[in-house]
Order: structure tokens, then sequence, then C-alpha cells
């Protein structure tokens, strides 16, 4: 699904596998991992199996993949990239810094927040144009799920180029939906699914720094995913 949010210049690649093969991490990864929990271990491999792939797409020979700052993924010299995971999804999206200044994903499972998270990442506004909550199994679009997703994605964007670390409550999203029903395809199945575009409004007092953010949205086989992309140019077209 994600490679349906990004342009071509970006190398993607998902998975919906919970596990991989043993020897699939290079051993500064298992070091890293080497005390964790099944679970924790199983996204990290998975993820950077994703990463492997990506990193194929670009021509680029597979390397480790380290963390930095709240475990933000560590890139070779030159590209750019991001990680997602959650139950039933993993992906990774690869890009030459050429080409891409700045990129987040996410993937989240298409259902309703739990109790008491909707308040504490949206804001008022944002409750208002979305709604209320829907319950699991109408069959309707979570729309606090897709919220929650995007503003990981914008977060993740917009920390490499800022350095500045961002709350929920200082971003607000907007969404626009697609005006046709999209057509599945994760699983070359034909199913409906829905898509769409977002815009987020970052809160800032700092006027050196750009205010908006655009990405976009998609819901299939009870996954969401969201994505956001920023060229080498993106200050100079916000007037920063």
């Amino acid at each position: 699904m994600i490679e349906l949010l990004l342009p071509a210049d970006v190398s993607t690649a998902a998975t919906r596998a919970e596990t991989v093969p043993d020897g699939t991490l290079f051993p500064e990864e298992e070091a890293l991992v080497a005390k964790s929990v099944a679970k924790r271990r199983n996204d990290f491999a998975t993820a950077r199996a994703c990463a492997r792939r990506a990193m194929a797409g670009l021509g680029l020979p597979p390397v480790p993949v380290l963390h930095g700052h709240r475990g933000r993924p560590l890139w070779p010299e030159g590209i750019v990239g991001t990680l997602t995971h959650c139950t039933g999804y993993r992906a990774a999206a690869l890009a030459r810094a050429t080409d891409v200044l700045s990129l987040g994903i996410d993937a989240e499972p298409h259902g309703p927040l739990p109790t008491g998270v909707r308040e504490l990442v949206t804001l008022p506004a944002e409750r208002e144009r979305i709604g209320p909550p829907v319950p699991e199994g109408t069959g309707e679009i979570h729309w606090d799920r897709i919220l929650f997703s995007a503003k990981e994605s914008v977060f993740k964007t917009w920390y490499p180029v800022t350095g500045v670390e961002l709350d929920f409550t200082e971003a607000d999203l907007t969404f626009h939906r697609a005006d046709t029903p999209s057509q599945g395809s994760g699983d070359g199945s034909p199913g409906p699914a829905a898509d769409g575009t977002f815009t987020a409004r970052l809160l800032l007092t700092d006027p050196a720094l750009p205010t908006t953010l655009h990405g976009r949205w998609r819901v299939e086989d009870e996954i969401v995913v969201t994505a956001v992309l920023v060229r080498p140019d993106w200050r100079e077209r916000e007037g920063k």
C-alpha cells in the first residue's frame, strides 16, 4: 500500500509477515535488541528486512540500520528514509537526499483509538472536523486513527530537518477524501479501499520554520497507512 502514497523516486518495501528468518539482522543490529522481548525483536527485524529491500531498489548494498535519538533510524550518507511497523504490516521508504529532503510513513490497525487516547492526540478543532468516534465493525472510517497515523508521519518528517520535536497538539490536521473509491491492491484482491490527502498546519512560534506539510492517507485491508514527503526546496516554497 505504501508505494501508492509516494512518488516513483522513493523506493519502498512492505510485508505482512510478523517474523523473518534467523540471520536477517546484522550483528550490530542484533546487539540493539538482544535483551528485548520477542515482539520488539520481530518489529525491529521485519522493518529492517524491508529497509534492505528498499536499499536494493536504489541500487545500494545492504547495510545495518542502527538508531539515534528516540529510535530514529540512521541511514547511509546521502540517503533519507523512514520505517514503520504495526501488527499485520511493516514498511520502509528510502530516497536519495538529492531528490527528497525528508519523508515519514506510518501504519496502524484500522480501528478506533483506545479510550482516552483520542483526547490526548487531537485538538478540539480536529475533533469537530472528524466527528465522534465510530464503533468497531461498522465498516466506517476511523478518522481518529488516521489522524493519529498522519501526525506520526508528520513528526517523522519534521524532526530530521528542523531538530524540533513536535507534540501532538502542535499540528492541526485537515483531511480530504478522494471523490471515488479506490481499488484494493495489497493482496491482489479487488476489494474497495479509501484514500485521500491531508494538510498539517504546524502551530509553532518560530517564524523561521515552515508552517505547512502535506501528506496522503489510505485505508485498505484493515490497515491505515500515511505518508509525508518534502523536497529539497521545501523551505523556499514555504517562503522560509
